[in-house]
């Protein structure tokens, strides 16, 4: 049985979620996305995922959604107004709060789905922590692994695609026809540092940045030849991908030597 946690009864969590149970919680983002995109992207994106994956797997597994955490660290874009942002601590001590009370329940495994790339990093701290204070199998997944963090981007994007470009926006025109603006969607890929062997996107070596030190619309990559049919091609392989995560997930425990 799968469904959502917000809809079953108080007293029917013993009996809806077992040790079998994998919760999933979808994180998105509030935050510029450049000229051509609203700020809800992130969160559209995790929450659409997370609902087809519950669609696709629900009759398989013992799948349960959360609600999706729309306002997560976003500190990298908050040099423009709107952006909302938790700092660290703050986002670190609201998914420990939400792991504590996942654990009151008979269930032993919390999938995130992080549909927001500035998060990765803290996410993956956020898995180790949660798993040593409260005793969850923890993991994290994405519907694309930013290239930031090791993810692919277009070869014109020069792999550097990361907020707001080619692909992210495509997924988004086909998840929300006639919200992107692509009258204002221009090319704004750092050329410059592609030419770098080890400071850059996807590089060996990591290094702090906003949005705005790669220009003032405040998007990395090329979004101009983004359109739906792309976005859609891009979402079903990435629901395609993370269902067999999620299948390996339900199964995966720890061996005893």
């Amino acid at each position: 049985m799968s469904g959502r946690l917000a809809d079953i009864t108080g007293p029917n969590i013993p009996e809806k979620i077992s040790d079998e149970s994998v919760i999933l919680l979808p994180v998105g983002a509030i935050e510029q996305h450049g000229p051509h995109l609203p700020m809800s992207v992130d969160t559209v994106i995790a929450e659409e995922t997370s609902n087809a994956l519950l669609d696709s797997l629900g009759n398989e597994m013992d799948l349960w959604l959360l609600p999706t955490l729309s306002i997560s660290k976003s500190n990298e874009h908050t040099w423009s107004p709107g952006t909302l942002s938790y700092s660290s601590n703050t986002m670190m001590s609201v998914l420990d709060d939400i792991a504590k009370c996942v654990s009151t329940t008979a269930a032993r495994r919390l999938v995130i789905l992080n549909g927001h790339g500035g998060n990765t990093s803290l996410l993956i701290t956020a898995c180790r922590d949660i798993r040593v204070a409260h005793g969850l199998l923890t993991f994290l997944v994405h519907p694309s692994v930013p290239p930031a963090s090791g993810g692919t981007s277009t070869e014109e994007e020069m792999g550097m695609g990361i907020h707001g470009g080619l692909n992210e926006t495509s997924v988004f025109a086909y998840l929300r026809p006639g919200e992107v603006q692509m009258e204002k969607a221009i090319r704004r890929v750092p050329e410059w540092m592609a030419e770098n062997k080890w400071v850059k996107f996807g590089g060996k070596v990591q290094f702090g940045w906003t949005s705005k030190d790669f220009g003032i619309e405040g998007f990395i990559g090329d979004p101009t030849g983004a359109n739906p049919e792309l976005g859609k091609e891009l979402f079903e392989s990435a629901v395609e991908s993370l269902s067999g995560q999620l299948r390996e997930i339900s199964r995966f425990d720890f061996q005893e030597n």
